[in-house]
């Protein structure tokens, strides 16, 4: 089986604490793979270090390249962390221009076809001319995934996609991610506490506790060992034994 994400016994300290403890976990090539643990278990943290934020101890490969070898790791990575941050005052069209221009490769006419393909796939098109400000939160965050896909990603890395998101928000987000799964062949790893969306998407597992991962597999396997059909009954099953 090939694996888009390999960890190999990972460790992080800030502040004098471990936050990730001797991690290793492989995500499989064109899994939709769930993330989750509690808050504090150290998931924003193995973030930032797959998507190149911060410094580590141990192995990461992305696409089997060493993530200390960034821009070679990253180049067919599109992720979004935490919130997406924008320029308000200029439009969605605007706003994704300017970080395509960060790709030199690419001519004026290659960008403008890739800007209006990612936004079609984040449904934004006949809003991409309106200024962000306008934007609703789950407009915003659509748009955050479409900067994420502008490199023709292999893996994108969505780090609480749905965070503050209405229903609504939620099932366009979810949709994205099983199109871009579904029909473009994307490896999605994404992390969420909202474990009854994840079920709903995600074919694999991870779960991480104090900084170490309990369990990892697929979705199946994960049922199996909390001995339930839902995956919170699993989550609390692992983590705290059904208590």
């Amino acid at each position: 089986m090939t694996h888009l994400i390999e960890v190999n016994n990972v460790s992080k300290v800030l502040s004098r604490r471990r936050v990730l403890d001797a991690v290793s976990f492989n995500v499989p090539k064109f899994s939709i793979t769930g993330f989750i643990g509690p808050n504090g278990a150290g998931k924003t943290t193995l973030i930032r270090i797959l998507t190149g934020l911060i410094s580590f101890q141990g192995d990461v490969k992305l696409n089997r390249v060493p993530i200390s070898n960034k821009t070679e790791a990253l180049r067919e990575v599109g992720a979004m962390v935490e919130t997406p941050v924008f320029s308000l005052y200029m439009t969605g069209y605007q706003n994704l221009y300017a970080l395509a221009m960060l790709d030199s490769s690419m001519s004026k006419q290659e960008r403008k076809k890739r800007i209006a393909e990612v936004l079609e796939l984040v449904g934004l098109t006949g809003r991409e001319h309106h200024k962000v400000k306008g934007y609703s939160l789950g407009m915003k965050q659509r748009l955050g995934i479409a900067q994420a896909l502008l490199n023709h990603p292999d893996l994108l890395i969505l780090d609480e996609p749905t965070n503050g998101l209405d229903p609504m928000g939620i099932k366009e987000i979810r949709d994205i991610i099983l199109k871009l799964n579904r029909e473009r062949g994307v490896t999605i790893f994404v992390s969420s506490h909202l474990l009854g969306e994840l079920e709903k998407i995600c074919d694999h597992f991870i779960v991480i506790q104090e900084g170490k991962i309990v369990k990892q597999g697929s979705k199946e396997s994960i049922l199996i060992e909390g001995g339930t059909e839902h995956l919170e009954d699993a989550f609390l099953q692992l983590m705290f034994g059904g208590q």
